[in-house]
């Protein structure tokens, strides 16, 4: 069978969902296990996630001959012992059998790896393994954050990007959470008002919106940092070096007076990039990704 009827687009804007090939995808492999060739996956543009049939799903884990059946019981379980889980599942269209586009209930990510969890069977195991190894690794960074930086270091040595580039993301990593102190100092809340104004900080130095600038690049739920060259992260830098020295100045209270210092001090930045652009005669914004991420090492 096609692998283009396991995955899907999904743009609310439209309430349109539409085919994609397995190379205009860029999963992670550990999530890239999940779908087994056989679990149907929808990429929701708005909210920047994959979302997974749970049916199918089911049935790789469970080998069940009737998983419909298996999930209806599993509903009525969980909605019983009020997990949260059954409250966010969703029902979004994709290629039934007989090939039309059906409502089917779908899960993200971390409902998924939720569900997994209340699934008896061997074919889970590996993946409450996987959680559990990852839950001992965050308890280790709590108590030691350099291994936070360390596993950080080690991830971007394996993907190929050079000593420079390293070096120059962990020190935007360090800038980005002076940021997001300041944002909190401010009253701003973690989540949508923290995406909101770092969407406010990349349209003012950049010229596009996180969304575009993904969208440029060919990333969906990837961090965008993690694909910009040098060049790139020192504007990203600049803008926000620049809006914590201005919010420790103007001291914002909320979301909408925190919104005008992000603006402002992504607009030094914006000009800035402006200037090297008019001297370069060419633009800076990159189309260029990890898939190659020597490249994204600007001489």
């Amino acid at each position: 069978m096609d692998e283009i009827f396991f995955f899907f687009f999904f743009d609310e804007e439209f309430g349109t969902t539409t085919p994609i090939s397995r190379t205009e995808l860029n999963i992670p492999e550990a999530e890239l296990e999940l779908f087994d060739g056989n679990i149907r996956a929808v990429w929701h543009k708005q909210e920047e996630k994959w979302y997974f049939s749970v049916v199918d799903m089911i049935e790789v884990l469970t080998e069940s001959r009737e998983p419909k059946r298996y999930w209806s019981d599993l509903k009525i379980k969980l909605n019983k012992e009020g997990n949260e889980t059954y409250e966010k599942i969703v029902r979004l269209k994709m290629k039934a059998v007989d090939g039309k586009m059906r409502l089917t209930d779908a899960a993200d990510m971390e409902q998924v790896l939720r569900l997994i969890q209340s699934i008896p069977s061997p074919n889970a195991e590996p993946f409450k393994l996987w959680l559990a190894k990852v839950g001992n690794e965050r308890i280790d960074e709590e108590s030691d954050p350099e291994l936070t930086f360390e596993r950080a270091v080690d991830n971007y040595r394996k993907k190929g990007y050079s000593e420079k580039w390293i070096a120059q993301r962990l020190r935007g990593i360090e800038i980005r959470k002076e940021l997001t102190d300041e944002w909190q100092r401010s009253g701003v809340k973690r989540g949508m008002e923290f995406a909101f104004l770092t969407d406010t900080l990349t349209r003012a130095w950049s010229g596009k919106t996180t969304r575009q600038y993904k969208e440029l690049k060919g990333l969906k739920k990837e961090n965008l940092r993690d694909n910009m060259t040098n060049v790139e992260l020192a504007f990203n830098l600049l803008a926000e070096v620049s809006t914590t020295e201005i919010s420790k100045l103007k001291s914002p209270q909320g979301l909408a007076e925190s919104n005008k210092v992000v603006n402002e001090g992504g607009k030094i930045a914006g000009n800035a990039r402006k200037e090297l652009e008019s001297s370069l005669g060419k633009t800076v914004i990159s189309r260029l990704n990890s898939k190659d991420a020597l490249q994204l090492d600007d001489e």
